[in-house]
């Protein structure tokens, strides 16, 4: 109750997009939307994740503009998304682009209804293959199973048995991994039949490796991003691991910066103002 009911009065519609290349960016592995998505959270986190949930990627979620769509302070909801963020469904993340030939950071919030943890978000955001993707292979491979076991509705001639499905399973999961869809399977098996199959196992299993689809070409490489911490924008420490999102100061972990360093931070500051760059640098902290 406490996670859907507060939401229910909120409209996602209304939430105003960030500038271009900004806002939320939606994380792959999610499971299908439920009501009890967010059970596990406080009240508070849980009504933030669930309006979240339902915004369109690019949404803008700035502190200041969340403030203006939902019945929290800026506090508030600052201290709820640092605890998303270590609940693990969601993180920040800026990237370098160049804009009529100037460079520039772009600022994303990554976020998941499903909770990861940090070795899955750190694969992710380094454009390699989360753990939790390997359930996707245990699919494909029943998926073949299915489209073996429906050959014999298909054509009579290539009626299998369940151990011979089982046997070819391998096979034909082979065909998915390499970006083969079930009619472009089907297709193979079934065209240009003879008019007998004297052994549907041996004749399935001939096509299934004598039609097998090339490798696909290696794709670019996912874009890196670099994390930064929910809670104040910087670039972690923790040799560039950020646990929960956090940096070592915003847990509470070390001593707050020096003096010295305090001032250098204002400074830079200071000449981002006075330079005039888009304010979506100014509050990265914010999170746009």
């Amino acid at each position: 109750m406490a996670v859907t009911q507060p939401s229910a009065a909120l409209r996602p519609s209304a939430h105003p997009l960030a500038n271009p290349g900004y806002g939320k960016r939606s994380a792959p592995d999610q499971t299908p939307r439920t009501g009890r998505d967010f059970a596990h959270l406080p009240t508070r986190e849980a009504s933030i994740a669930t309006y979240i949930d339902r915004l369109a990627d690019e949404s803008d979620l700035s502190i200041k503009t969340l403030a203006k769509h939902l019945p929290y302070g800026q506090c508030a909801l600052s201290t709820a998304l640092n605890n998303l963020s270590v609940a693990g469904h969601l993180r920040r993340v800026r990237r370098p682009v160049t804009v009529d030939g100037c460079p520039r950071w772009v600022w994303h919030t990554f976020f998941s209804r499903t909770a990861h943890d940090d070795a899955w978000w750190n694969a992710f955001l380094a454009g390699e293959t989360p753990v939790t993707e390997r359930p996707v292979a245990a699919a494909a491979r029943s998926t073949a199973y299915g489209v073996l076991a429906r050959l014999g509705r298909i054509d009579a001639r290539l009626t299998l048995s369940a151990g011979e499905c089982a046997a070819l399973e391998g096979e034909a999961a082979e065909w998915f991994a390499r970006g083969a869809g079930e009619p472009q399977l089907v297709q193979a098996l079934t065209a240009g039949l003879p008019e007998r199959v004297a052994h549907a196992y041996a004749f399935v299993r001939a096509r299934l490796l004598a039609k097998l689809p090339p490798r696909p070409e290696p794709q670019p490489p996912a874009p890196r991003y670099e994390v930064v911490c929910t809670a104040c924008g910087e670039p972690g420490g923790d040799g560039g691991q950020l646990r929960g999102g956090l940096c070592g100061v915003c847990r509470g972990g070390r001593p707050a910066l020096a003096a010295h360093e305090v001032r250098a931070h204002v400074g830079r500051l200071r000449a981002v103002l006075r330079s005039g760059t888009h304010t979506e640098e100014i509050e990265k902290g914010a999170g746009t």
